[in-house]
């Protein structure tokens, strides 16, 4: 009985999942910032930024190309994203749905509720390196590959079963957590790096903080075994970090909510609070620190508090990523209800969360994942905006009820399977890779539905 009850609740977290949110359910500015804010400034920031010193980032190419980065960034989210969620107010996977026809996104939200898993899982996997400090779990390092003691795995499955449950409770309840934690976890990022300048060198007037930077943390040289990045790849990089959630389309699901397009800008608080000022300060910390783990990075720098921020930060981005993921699944599975399907990729993103390597390769995930979901937010692009300015319909596979848009359909394949070649055979690195894949979608999608939508009327 009590089981019963408990569902009937859960079922009761209505998210408009099948039809647009309505006017009643809009959500005011605060909790966009709130929300942006709380899944930017967060674990994956620790992660990225100890990497770009990994990497050999120099210190101009850091400041400078990162603030180019992010104003892309927030451009992409405020003029292409955004004004398409409050026009149409429908979840990516449904408005998908109408493109591309239903087997088509199925094959999508599988491929998409994957990728987000996997995000999701590299932030339980930070936020466990924190809460395994106090019970002295033994804690992988980055080149390991497979879980490093039964107490990582304990702890990953806590650490999965907290965040799955603030991801059944639905985008509000995110926003409402995020709102709190955002700006505490911003002033211990920088309250780590400062009191990690002594450690540095850096004197107390800072007078020579900018040549120590140049010296031992932003040093333009690579460490053993990584590869070497310019300024173009932290502009590239930092633009397309969430390429999956602007030009890719998944923050439809977030902007349905708002009141006005304009809170697309609401993003630039997570870029620069989070991308910019967290990734700086990031590289600061691990400079300083004797340690790859996260958790132990920032607890080393000021205590308990770096601790706990750790584990807040993996939360607020796991949970956003894991409500996305939700939401993905619910359409490849209409009969189940949200928190259903929310629970079963909490259940994948904790496993995938074990193993380690998925934090080692953060960067390249994060470049791969946009790449495969972007071009089907190039799709959308130009059914909304192009495809009755060229005499075509719109929302075609709903129209004409059916099943699988090859115009679509063949977009998707070809660019994936070019951006392999270009990788593999050319050499072209993932980072380079997303906006010509946008670009050309939107291209191709048109050129195909001109064939495609006449063959189908004779």
């Amino acid at each position: 009985m009590k089981i019963a009850t408990i569902s009937k609740k859960l079922d009761a977290l209505y998210e408009f999942d099948r039809e647009p949110v309505n006017n009643k359910s809009l959500q005011g500015i605060g909790n966009f910032l709130g929300s942006y804010a709380g899944e930017h400034v967060a674990g994956t920031e620790f992660v990225i930024g100890m990497l770009f010193v990994a990497h050999g980032v120099s210190l101009t190419d850091m400041f400078l190309g990162g603030f180019i980065g992010n104003v892309l960034a927030v451009i992409s989210w405020a003029f292409i994203t955004a004004p398409i969620a409050v026009k149409v107010r429908l979840s990516l996977y449904w408005q998908l749905k109408k493109i591309c026809g239903p087997v088509l996104v199925f094959l999508y939200n599988i491929v998409n509720a994957l990728m987000f898993c996997f995000l999701a899982g590299a932030m339980v996997a930070v936020s466990a390196t924190a809460v395994g400090i106090p019970f002295n779990v033994e804690m992988p390092t980055l080149s390991d590959l497979y879980p490093s003691s039964v107490g990582w795995v304990v702890t990953v499955f806590a650490v999965g079963a907290v965040i799955t449950m603030f991801a059944i409770l639905g985008f509000e309840k995110l926003a409402r957590f995020s709102k709190v934690a955002a700006p505490w976890m911003f002033f211990i990022f920088v309250a780590a790096a400062i009191s990690s300048f002594p450690r540095l060198g850096v004197q107390t007037d800072l007078s020579n903080f900018w040549e120590v930077a140049r010296e031992k943390i932003w040093t333009g040289t690579a460490l053993p075994g990584q590869s070497q990045f310019t300024i173009w790849h932290v502009i590239f990089f930092t633009w397309f970090a969430n390429a999956a959630m602007h030009l890719g389309m998944s923050d439809l699901s977030i902007f349905r909510y708002a009141k006005k397009w304009q809170y697309g800008f609401a993003s630039a608080v997570g870029m620069f609070l989070g991308h910019y000022v967290a990734w700086i300060s990031s590289g600061i910390l691990y400079a300083a620190a004797t340690s790859d783990a996260p958790g132990e990075v920032a607890f080393q720098a000021i205590g308990i508090a770096g601790a706990i921020c750790v584990v807040v930060a993996g939360w607020t981005t796991a949970n956003p990523t894991l409500y996305r993921a939700g939401l993905a699944l619910q359409v490849a599975s209409p009969g189940w209800s949200r928190w259903k399907v929310t629970l079963l990729a909490g259940l994948v993103t904790t496993v995938a969360a074990l193993f380690p390597a998925l934090v080692m390769k953060l960067l390249d995930f994060v470049a791969l994942y946009g790449l495969i979901l972007i071009p089907m937010g190039g799709v959308i692009f130009a059914d909304f905006y192009l495809m009755k300015k060229f005499g075509l319909y719109d929302y075609y596979a709903e129209r004409k009820n059916i099943n699988f848009n090859w115009a679509a359909g063949l977009t998707w394949f070809i660019l994936l399977a070019a951006a392999l070649i270009l990788n593999q055979v050319v050499g072209i690195e993932l980072y380079f890779l997303p906006l010509p894949a946008w670009v050309f979608a939107v291209a191709l999608f048109v050129l195909l539905s001109k064939f495609y939508q006449k063959k189908s009327v004779l």
